[in-house]
């Protein structure tokens, strides 16, 4: 996540693009994320972590009530973080323990129809640092200095030791075998596990500095030389054993403050876009500018490299520290209208049961701000979207769609928030419900159809 660092070093405005994106249909359009059947998917859920357990505890800060309470509140999906270091403690030594544990934890996902995202996280690169993430023994510094910023952590990534770690991890031949082999690893384990939908490279890459550089024209270098062929070795990698899941890649964190990324094209068929939507000074605990256009040039930015590439776009983390600030229900309100523009989905940060970033607090009733989140959505439409969108003062979703054709899935689905709704379909489509947080609309091949969901 984003520090104030960011803020203070970037010069955006030369680099934002003038208007914003949607995701509509022809034209430079951002493509849906879709099913093995078809189907456009919509995702909404939120990262699933445990930073603090590892080793023989590794993960035991997940339970199965993370996904249970997820599903209960109309969430799909998770971003579930796990750790290079956990994974291969020494070189060529994978942990069978630990794959075992991950492999319980996607199983509570199934059991609730949570869809999960594997997530390769780091944090200042890793325990060589104090953090979590790649290996101490992928640790390279050359020598060079590291000192710790324990209230700004974010800093430490500008530390020379923790820079010239990433330049080796992307250009010594030996790590990057390794960090594929550890992927290939990973792949091979669940690739055939129903509740994964895909795997996350490397969570909010970052890189070396070079003299004279401002941080914009240095992150859009690292994206551009080093982490596309970084994400081109691990997709590779991974295609070896799955040939199904999606591929999540992310810039680095700049892109946080409206400047557009300098990757480049991922040569592989399943490949998603996954920036992250942090703002340094809320980050750092203040309120949301509405007058600052924040949500508008990063909208703009973002935009550009799935409209270049062809690829659907998840936003793997999002939301402030504060959520009770004065301006804080508009950020939401706004934020939400701007992911639907453009987006088939996201996670924010974080499902835990407390204060700070947490979605819900110790009783698990959504945070001051958060229960905007919570939004009927269709999951899975089996054709053709026109239009989709939720009115929250009305407390009215509408979708808009051409049912597939004869070949393809007839089977539409809706998640519902908790509350009374009212779900009606018109267009030779019948409504089916079994619980109050699902519907289903079954719909006559080719019809065109309209659904309206309505708050009782």
């Amino acid at each position: 996540m984003l520090r104030t660092t960011l803020a203070a070093t970037v010069v955006v405005a030369s680099l934002l693009a003038p208007t914003a994106a949607r995701a509509e249909t022809g034209g430079d359009a951002i493509p849906a994320l879709t099913d093995s059947r078809g189907r456009v998917l919509t995702l909404r859920g939120w990262n699933v972590a445990d930073k603090s357990h590892s080793g023989d505890s590794a993960l035991s800060g997940i339970t199965e009530k993370h996904f249970r309470d997820m599903r209960a509140k109309g969430f799909n999906t998770a971003r579930v973080l796990v750790f290079w270091d956990d994974l291969e403690p020494r070189p060529g030594q994978y942990s069978q323990a630990y794959l075992s544990k991950i492999e319980r934890v996607l199983d509570w996902a199934q059991k609730y129809d949570v869809k999960v995202i594997l997530d390769a996280h780091q944090d200042v690169y890793g325990p060589a640092f104090g953090s979590r993430g790649i290996p101490a023994w992928a640790t390279r510094t050359d020598g060079l200095p590291f000192t710790p910023h324990p209230d700004d952590w974010f800093s430490q990534y500008f530390e020379p030791a923790v820079q010239r770690a990433f330049t080796h991890l992307y250009e010594d031949a030996d790590l990057q075998r390794a960090q594929a082999r550890m992927w290939r690893v990973l792949a091979d384990r669940f690739e055939d596990h129903p509740a994964v939908l895909g795997y996350d490279l490397i969570n909010e890459p970052m890189g070396e500095l070079r003299e004279g550089e401002d941080l914009a024209t240095a992150a859009r270098r690292i994206e551009r030389d080093q982490i596309t062929p970084m994400y081109n070795r691990i997709a590779d990698a991974i295609r070896s054993v799955d040939k199904d899941g999606w591929v999540f890649v992310e810039p680095t964190p700049i892109v946080g403050e409206g400047v557009p990324t300098g990757l480049g094209r991922i040569d592989d068929p399943k490949v998603v876009y996954a920036p992250h939507f942090y703002n340094g000074t809320m980050e750092a605990g203040g309120d949301y500018d509405p007058s600052a256009g924040w949500i508008e040039n990063y909208e703009a930015a973002v935009t550009q490299y799935p409209k270049e590439y062809k690829v659907p776009v998840i936003v793997g983390e999002w939301g402030p520290l504060n959520n009770s600030l004065p301006n804080m229900n508009r950020f939401y309100r706004e934020a939400m209208a701007s992911l639907g523009r453009y987006g088939s989905g996201w996670t924010g940060w974080e499902w835990c049961y407390g204060g700070g970033y947490c979605a819900v607090d110790g009783t698990g009733a959504f945070r001051t701000n958060k229960e905007l989140t919570a939004e009927p959505y269709a999951e899975a439409v089996a054709g053709r979207v026109r239009s989709a969108a939720y009115d929250a003062p009305s407390g009215v979703y509408r979708l808009s769609y051409e049912a597939a054709s004869r070949r393809g899935s007839r089977v539409t689905e809706l998640s519902l928030p908790p509350g009374d709704w009212r779900v009606t379909a018109h267009g030779a489509a019948l409504v089916l419900r079994k619980d109050r947080g699902r519907a289903w609309i079954l719909a006559t091949p080719g019809a065109r159809v309209t659904v309206t969901v309505t708050r009782g």
